[in-house]
């Protein structure tokens, strides 16, 4: 095999294993930002979260890992779209936050 060919399928396993890693990344903060909103007894809308930032940063034992931060949207009440976010270290949670919203009783 030429070397060619070789970096061809690194380039290729590589970019398989960053799409796998994603996915299991975004299903992560999904649930994550369910549970958030289950907790806070507000709704999780549309079912989704989407990826607004990637960044290459070191862990609390200093190896390299991608820091992925993630939106969602909630509502108190079916009427409004309020911003949450799940920040993910690697696959650990860094963070959930939620901006603030008037909770209806």
């Amino acid at each position: 095999m030429d070397t060619l060919s070789l970096l061809f399928l690194l380039l290729l396993a590589a970019l398989v294993w960053y799409w796998l890693d994603s996915l299991r990344a975004l299903e992560h903060a999904r649930d994550m930002g369910r549970r958030a909103c289950h907790d806070a007894d507000v709704q999780f809308l549309d079912d989704t979260v989407a990826r607004v930032a990637l960044e290459l940063v070191r862990d609390e034992s200093g190896r390299r890992v991608l820091r992925r931060t993630y939106r969602f949207e909630f509502s108190e009440t079916g009427d409004s779209r309020i911003e949450g976010r799940v920040i993910l270290l690697g696959h650990k949670i860094e963070s959930v936050t939620m901006d603030p919203y008037r909770i209806m009783s």
